[in-house]
């Protein structure tokens, strides 16, 4: 069976503090809302498909943006 159709999910786990986080990108992306930035921790897939829907990226791309809000 050819597995090439799934959609590849990379796990992925929000370290430090969101909050200050979720601030960050909300400056950088006005679109985004407090909503769009809820974190529940262990449902970090959740979040990824809400801001995938709102900023028009890939999984990827979210991840990366994430990640580098990560280091500030």
């Amino acid at each position: 069976m050819n597995n090439v159709n799934l959609k590849s999910e990379t796990p992925f786990t929000i370290t430090g503090n969101w909050a200050k986080q979720s601030k960050v990108l909300m400056e950088k992306f006005e679109q985004l809302t407090e909503a769009d930035l809820m974190f529940v921790a262990g449902k970090e897939n959740d979040l990824i498909t809400r801001l995938e829907k709102r900023l028009n990226k890939k999984r990827e791309e979210v991840i990366n943006i994430i990640k580098k809000g990560m280091t500030v």
